[in-house]
């Protein structure tokens, strides 16, 4: 088989590329080594029907009208709104952490004089990364800083990564705001919304095109020497792709417990953390996701973070710590020097991306390509 471009991963970045590379006339062929497209927002129907996204919840939200504009010729939409809890001290307090939060949490005294002081020093509206409050002299802005950092942020850091915040990368701890407002979303992007049918149905439409060729349950390396292609693209780990030359880079996996209830509806809302309490991070209803309230069961995923261990389960996160950043620029000065080969997302760049910066850094890198044809 003789193509132009050879594209290793059928995920977000993966169908991306090879939709715009098609369009624009080349020919590809996409090896994924799982047996599905789509990569880890990959969802399907359950066994009650209920869509579930096998390796967690995926939302879509974006600032971007280039990308959502992109993504909308390939699904309808459904208006969708992310609402999240975290229990604390017993309590389910809206995330992130806001004056509604306050109100939740604390008398009415301490929340009316919290409240006036975070309005007074930054105004409505404002999200102020914990840090920056936790530098702050007023001794109640200290105090809801160190509350939110300890009963919000530390704990569940501990799970999900396995480390303390302090052995983290500083722009960990530095997403993690207060807001401002009595918003109750979980993201404030003006575009956002889950594909109507779903992730896989928009992803089978992408790589539905005439010049595209996907091969499922493949390694790329077995059909190498089969394939004549002029350019490579790369979105599996980079590290693996050198044969870890330098040592593997730590990636931070997840586990998930699907379970069912012949209930409609479990919990008030999409998601549920749990920073403090049981092994898991967080509970996802994906009923809430999907829009599929009309169904008289509902489906649950509990998250239990994990350790990487290759060939057992799935490298979802990058972790964000300065040895490995340093470790990665080892690996991306290595290809530098490759001619014809790319990498791309968040395993090829070692880097956290949402599904709309995993698009965008696609289209991108599409036009770098094109360009330098």
């Amino acid at each position: 088989m003789r193509v132009d471009y050879l594209i290793v991963g059928a995920g977000v970045t993966g169908a991306t590329l090879a939709e715009r590379l098609a369009s624009a006339g080349k020919r590809v062929l996409v090896v994924e080594r799982r047996d599905h497209i789509g990569g880890n927002a990959y969802d399907e129907p359950d066994e009650r029907g209920v869509l579930v996204h096998r390796y967690g919840p995926h939302i879509f939200h974006t600032a971007s009208k280039k990308v959502w504009d992109y993504l909308s010729r390939f699904t309808e939409w459904r208006p969708y709104y992310h609402r999240v809890r975290a229990v604390v001290e017993g309590k389910p307090i809206p995330l992130p952490f806001s004056l509604a939060s306050l109100r939740a949490l604390f008398s009415p005294r301490l929340a009316d004089r919290l409240e006036e002081k975070l309005l007074a020093r930054y105004g409505y509206g404002a999200r102020v990364p914990i840090l920056r409050l936790k530098e702050e002299e007023d001794p109640d802005l200290r105090f809801l800083a160190d509350y939110v950092y300890r009963q919000v942020f530390e704990g569940y850091t501990l799970k999900q990564w396995g480390l303390r915040p302090e052995e983290l990368s500083p722009s960990v701890t530095a997403r993690v705001p207060v807001l401002v407002s009595y918003d109750e979303r979980y993201f404030q992007d003006p575009y956002q919304a889950m594909p109507k049918e779903g992730y896989t149905a928009l992803f089978r439409r992408m790589l539905r095109h005439p010049h595209i060729k996907v091969l499922l349950g493949a390694d790329w390396k077995e059909v190498e020497g089969e394939v004549r292609f002029r350019r490579l693209i790369f979105t599996g780990p980079i590290d693996e792709f050198f044969g870890h030359a330098h040592g593997p880079l730590p990636y931070r996996s997840l586990r998930f417990r699907l379970e069912g209830h012949p209930v409609p509806w479990f919990q008030e809302v999409g998601t549920v953390n749990y920073p403090n309490e049981h092994p898991y991070t967080r509970v996802t209803e994906f009923k809430h996701l999907t829009g599929q309230g009309y169904l008289p069961h509902t489906t649950l995923a509990y998250e239990y973070p994990e350790a990487y261990e290759p060939g057992r389960n799935e490298p979802y996160y990058p972790v964000p710590r300065e040895e490995n950043e340093a470790l990665y620029r080892r690996y991306l000065e290595e290809a530098k020097g490759l001619k014809g080969v790319y990498f791309a997302g968040r395993l090829g760049d070692y880097r956290y991306y949402n599904m709309d910066q995993a698009v965008a850094r696609a289209l991108k890198l599409f036009e770098e390509v094109v360009r330098g044809e």
